[in-house]
């Protein structure tokens, strides 16, 4: 099978606190976000953006241009943003020359964007320069600096950069402390006061096993 040079930006997503989710509610709940995550996946696409491998959460899409990735992972974020009771996501882009062979990738620029997801936190949009100046011309997109990163097999630090784009929904949207789920405060299903602070949680379950054991799951208060 014949190989080629090719260069591709790289998006790498997956779902911020699906372990949790996992160990929560059980393998079936899971399973069943992960079939609705590949089905806004493929429903957040943009022209000229692929789909070319999902494992478990994490799915990899390729576009030839910069702002056909940048513009799913956009997508991709509001989309999830606007399910209910669902994990966050969080997204690495790269552009860079890779090994294309039926279809698969291999090579050092794909790696790389998938340290840079692991990077993101849950809600963020992270990317590299060469994202940056390749889709320089986005409308309403800015990329906020983060500084050099070290990352784990990878020679030199790398400048990293969040995409930040307009204004997001102003409706009222926390993480469930036990289950990492995106909860709405106003339609949350229970709700636990602890340490001068209010808990939201996605079901009673999550909720009794707060109040069983808050040391383990609440965030300290602001100094």
């Amino acid at each position: 099978m014949a190989a080629e040079e090719v260069e591709v930006v790289f998006l790498i997503a997956d779902l911020s606190g699906y372990t949790a989710l996992t160990e929560v509610h059980g393998n079936i709940q899971a399973a069943g976000a992960v079939t609705r995550y590949a089905e806004i996946a493929h429903a957040a696409l943009q022209p000229g953006a692929r789909l070319v491998e999902r494992v478990g959460d994490e799915v990899v899409i390729a576009a030839r241009e910069a702002a056909a990735a940048v513009r799913t992972a956009i997508a991709l974020r509001d989309l999830i943003d606007q399910e209910p009771l669902f994990p966050t996501v969080r997204c690495g882009i790269h552009a860079g020359t890779v090994v294309e062979r039926g279809g698969q990738y291999f090579g050092g620029a794909l790696n790389l964007t998938a340290r840079v997801a692991s990077h993101a936190r849950a809600g963020q949009i992270l990317c590299t320069a060469p994202v940056t100046t390749l889709a320089a011309a986005l409308d309403k997109v800015e990329y906020q600096p983060l500084g050099e990163v070290r990352f784990k097999n990878i020679v030199d630090p790398v400048l990293v950069f969040e995409i930040v784009v307009g204004r997001r929904s102003t409706e009222a949207v926390v993480i469930d402390p036990v289950c990492r789920m995106q909860v709405r405060t106003e339609a949350a299903p229970a709700r636990l006061p602890f340490d001068g602070q209010t808990y939201y949680f996605c079901s009673f379950d999550c909720a009794r096993a707060f109040a069983e054991r808050p040391e383990r799951y609440a965030v300290p208060a602001p100094s």
